[in-house]
């Protein structure tokens, strides 16, 4: 699930997004506790979300507007939105609920205003101007509810040069200078799969956009917005540090070459004697001490302000952690403040002591999936239902949001009782 386009998609290049990977009055509430309703007891509990279906940055972000309880409902095409993947697994698409609407048949755009209306936020990842052309635009939608956060998800943004061109996290990052700053200096940039662009740059300031957007929205005298989320802007915000130390002379603009690029002989991963990996990052001075100390290297090893002698330094630490293996250096640090832990793969980490006290992973359906984050002492989010089948809510939709209009009976009779 690579990153996305900045735009084709389904059968015609209107219904697929320009973010990552995908075309990516206020609800009354629907406050039922976990496992029993379309809602959460999370802190989002009787807030409504249209969801636009596509792929990628889109849908994560109403992923976790779900699993904060929010009551979800997204709305699938015919032919699906395009990922290869059994929507059973699609865990993107967890904690909501489907229906199906043609965008692109007569009275299918009616259904999804119809929709809008009683929501509080919607969600679409097309490409710029393509839900105008649908007729479910912020001016269609606001028509109808003007309190409406209407959230935008593209790559480029809503407006400039590149604005109608597709992309994928990758391109997004490579203009922004982030992809630039990450790998070894004498290789090509290493990629961070499509996490960086797609859902730190992009979902995630989505998701922060569309609450700033929808607390304004019902304070006194609030009124509904367009939230414009583009992956090249969250990418380039989340090297603000990394800016401020290029300008005060205290990181180089190139890769490996800085004390949290790779570049620093404490801050960083070593090979063990097995093939595994262990992960250095002692960067204050007495956890570094406790480092070289449990390494096995405290008489040898050059001083750690000495850059000139890091080169040293790296291939000390290196061959030091190839006389053991990862499982034997993890017991070696176990307890001490030296941070270092072992490099695991996904299927690993569920395993891990620490992360399964804390519940970081839960099991749902037979499916071992990452626990909904962050943590609320008084409105825990939790996983409630499956990845959400195309249109398999579309009757229980109808009734819990009283819209009739999108059933599918009522579309074969030609919605003689739309409203």
């Amino acid at each position: 699930m690579a990153a996305r386009m900045s735009g084709s998609g389904g059968p015609g290049d209107e219904l697929r997004g320009a973010p990552g990977d995908g075309p990516d009055g206020p609800g009354d509430g629907l406050g039922e506790g976990p496992g029993e309703g379309p809602g959460g007891s999370g802190p989002l509990a009787g807030v409504r979300v249209v969801e636009l279906a596509g792929i990628g940055p889109g849908p994560f972000a109403a992923m976790l507007l779900a699993d904060l309880g929010a009551d979800v409902v997204r709305v699938d095409r015919p032919g699906g939105a395009g990922l290869a993947i059994n929507p059973a697994y699609d865990l993107t698409n967890r904690n909501k609920r489907s229906v199906l609407i043609d965008l692109k048949a007569d009275g299918g755009p009616a259904q999804v205003l119809d929709l809008a209306e009683r929501a509080d936020v919607l969600i679409e990842g097309y490409r710029p101007g393509v839900a105008e052309r649908l007729g479910v635009g912020p001016e269609q939608c606001h028509a109808r509810n003007p309190r409406l956060v209407y959230g935008r998800m593209t790559g480029w943004g809503q407006e400039g040069p590149l604005a109608q061109r597709a992309g994928h996290d990758i391109t997004y990052i490579a203009l922004t200078g982030t992809l630039g700053m990450i790998g070894k200096p004498d290789e090509a940039p290493a990629v961070p799969a499509n996490l960086l662009g797609d859902y730190a740059g992009g979902s995630l300031y989505l998701v922060i956009g569309l609450l700033a957007a929808l607390q304004h929205a019902r304070t006194p005298g609030g009124t509904g917005q367009v939230v414009d989320a583009a992956i090249v802007d969250g990418a380039a915000h989340l090297a603000t540090m990394i800016h401020g130390m290029v300008a005060a002379g205290g990181w180089q603009d190139r890769r490996g070459a800085n004390l949290l690029d790779g570049g620093c002989p404490f801050y960083g991963n070593y090979a063990t004697a097995d093939g595994g990996y262990m992960a250095v990052g002692p960067l204050e001075q007495r956890f570094y001490d406790q480092f070289i100390e449990l390494l096995g290297i405290g008489d040898e090893a050059p001083a750690r302000k000495d850059f000139v002698r890091w080169g040293e330094l790296r291939a000390a630490v290196a061959a030091r952690f190839l006389t053991k293996t990862r499982a034997e250096w993890t017991a070696v640090f176990e307890g001490s403040d030296a941070c270092v832990a072992p490099v695991l793969s996904l299927a690993e980490a569920p395993s891990h002591p620490h992360l399964a006290a804390r519940g970081t992973f839960t099991d749902h359906g037979g499916i071992t999936q990452p626990a909904p984050a962050p943590r609320f002492s008084a409105t825990p989010g939790s996983v409630r239902r499956p990845p959400a089948l195309p249109g398999a809510d579309t009757e229980e939709v109808a009734r819990d949001w009283d819209v009739p209009t999108i059933r599918p009976d009522l579309r074969q009779q030609g919605g003689e009782q739309q409203r």
